[in-house]
């Protein structure tokens, strides 16, 4: 009996307890994320990522790949990795060897402030650790893993921290909650469940170590998506973090599942709509975070493209986290401190259009555009970027139209491979549906490409060209679309180039797309009673505005132009004379800012 009621009591207690602590933790939850947002982050708009490590030193991967994830592509065997791995630093070199070689000879942390400094930004963010667990610190926790003890031998987080403040800007730190290779928990590798005793007795001190040492305003985690908040003592550390640096203190939303809190961070998207939370989109100015010596001149297009899109994250209530990768000697790459400088010219002459703005009731406005090109075939993969210029990287659409023509009679099994979603017709039917609907559509994506399947039967004849129409939507994040073929004769393959015309009579090889998308051609901010419309076309004599009337005593100016503007109110619409300016008086030629001012 005695034991009985001991028991009972022991399980009372228990359930108490636990009832206890999920209500403490839902308590926790509640108060982090009920805080306020600074305002400073609201206000700054730009800020600077750095993303530097021993993966700088091979700076290497597929042209679309992140150059920084250059260890878990060893991991996996990644055919291009490995093969670039032993050709050029041998058959038993391992990942572990590049930190020697990691020297930062030429790294000088007052030229990288002052250059951050004139590109316009009001923070800077360092990767103090990535995924490959290798710390920028000298942390107790990572002996002979980090910049102190071996490579550089260097404070790199103290040194640019210093820095930075010393600019008057803002500093931020990166930290990766997991680890690829740590022998507490190998990331990607071990049982997602199994992180507890990573997470107590190496995250969380290490974590303190390197906030406790530098007291960054700015915290960006990252690494936490296959576990719980409650598993990465998400709600704890931000609490502690908050209480140690004070109200300037900010978080990203990259903490685990169950957790809400922290500014938005869309990464190598066309941006989001959201008002009423600080946002920033995360992209780099090539198509990596780490410097990756594959990739095309391309990829890093021009201050135009970066000044637009900078724009309308602005314009859309956010702001931008704008990514360098230095060489593995310290050394910003030439074309990325050009992009910099070229921001921090246009933002001297329109900052006050972005400093401290807030949504306008119009945030842009759009049109469709159609751009139509010949492909050779159906075999895409953009990842994470636009097909070409001219179109949006999110919510794009394609209609392909011609014919096909099989190399021999049979039935053809076609299979598509799309995200986010198709539709195939041949001879004017519908073979493939996968997932797909007229118009697209405007959910959000974030996370790894889904790469889906769909396939279909088609009888064909041999050399008889076959109208075909395949329609593809893309939404939001990855963009991939391949057609691929098989028969009893032919193994699946991507149906090749002979396989597709433009006309029945086969005499224009190809298969012709026309590619939709909205462009954004003008948007709104608003700052301190005045109204911004900042356009990305120039109007040769009339630039026409679809806003309210501001008032009769209105005035009109072009920023960089110290002049007023004549302008008319008709037809509700806002007509602004602008074929008095002169070429040569522009103040840019990248993006126009015209300041409204109610009198």
């Amino acid at each position: 009996m005695i034991k009985k009621i001991t028991l009972c009591i022991c399980t009372v207690f228990l359930l108490s307890t636990g009832f206890a602590q999920q209500k403490n933790e839902l308590a926790l939850n509640k108060k982090i994320e009920e805080r306020s947002y600074p305002q400073w982050f609201k206000d700054a708009k730009l800020g600077i990522f750095i993303h530097w490590g021993l993966y700088s030193v091979p700076a290497y991967g597929g042209k679309e790949s992140y150059g920084e994830w250059f260890l878990r592509g060893l991991q996996l065997g990644e055919t291009l990795r490995t093969k670039f791995m032993k050709d050029t630093y041998g058959q038993n070199f391992a990942y572990k060897d590049f930190a020697p070689l990691f020297k930062a000879e030429l790294f000088n942390p007052d030229e990288w402030a002052d250059l951050f400094k004139k590109s316009g930004s009001k923070y800077v963010m360092l990767v103090s650790k990535h995924h490959d667990g290798f710390a920028l610190w000298p942390s107790k926790y990572n002996r002979n893993w980090n910049s102190v003890d071996v490579g550089p031998k260097r404070d790199i987080v103290g040194e640019l921290t210093t820095a930075v403040r010393k600019k008057d800007l803002k500093m931020g730190l990166y930290y990766s909650l997991a680890e690829w290779n740590n022998p507490l928990h190998r990331w990607y590798t071990d049982p997602h469940d199994s992180i507890g005793n990573y997470v107590d007795n190496y995250m969380i001190p290490q974590f303190k170590e390197l906030v406790s040492s530098y007291k960054p305003s700015l915290i960006f985690a990252d690494g936490e998506w296959f576990n719980t908040a409650k598993q990465w003592h998400a709600a704890e550390l931000i609490d502690w973090y908050y209480n140690l640096v004070g109200d300037e203190a900010i978080v990203n939303n990259r903490w685990g599942s169950g957790i809400d809190t922290g500014f938005l961070t869309p990464e190598y998207s066309a941006g989001i709509k959201v008002t009423d939370r600080p946002w920033a989109e995360v992209r780099g100015i090539g198509r990596s975070f780490g410097l990756n010596r594959n990739e095309n001149l391309e990829a890093y297009g021009s201050s135009k493209e970066l000044i637009q899109r900078f724009v309308k994250t602005v314009a859309n209530g956010g702001g931008m986290i704008l990514n360098v990768g230095p060489k593995a000697d310290g050394q910003i790459p030439l074309i990325q401190q050009e992009r910099l400088m070229q921001l921090g010219k246009w933002l001297k002459i329109n900052g006050a259009a972005i400093y401290g703005s807030t949504p306008f009731e119009i945030k842009e406005e759009e049109k469709i555009v159609d751009i139509t090109r010949v492909d050779k075939q159906i075999n895409f993969n953009w990842v994470r970027n636009s097909p070409m210029k001219g179109v949006k990287e999110d919510n794009f659409s394609i209609a392909w139209e011609g014919f096909i023509v099989a190399p021999e009679s049979g039935a053809y099994t076609f299979e598509t491979k799309a995200d986010d979603e198709v539709a195939v017709y041949i001879d004017g039917k519908l073979l493939i549906n996968q997932n797909y609907t007229a118009g697209g559509s405007q959910s959000e994506v974030m996370g790894a490409n889904t790469g889906k399947s769909t396939n279909g039967i088609a009888k064909l004849k041999a050399d008889v060209a076959y109208p075909i129409i395949i329609k593809y939507n893309e939404k939001k994040q990855n963009a991939e679309v391949t057609l691929f073929w098989s028969s009893k004769k032919i193994a699946k393959q991507i149906v090749p180039a002979s396989g597709f015309f433009q006309d029945k009579a086969k005499t224009k090889p190809g298969i012709q797309g026309v590619y939709t998308s909205y462009q954004t051609y003008i948007c709104y901010t608003q700052n301190n009673e005045k109204i911004y419309a900042i356009s990305f076309e120039w109007a040769d004599e009339t630039l026409i505005l679809n806003i309210k009337n501001p008032g009769k005593s209105a005035t009109v100016k072009l920023l960089g132009l110290n002049r007023n503007l004549n302008w008319e109110y008709r037809d509700g619409k806002m007509y602004i004379n602008t074929k008095r300016i002169n070429y040569a008086e522009m103040p840019s030629h990248d993006a126009w800012t015209f300041e409204i001012t109610k009198n």
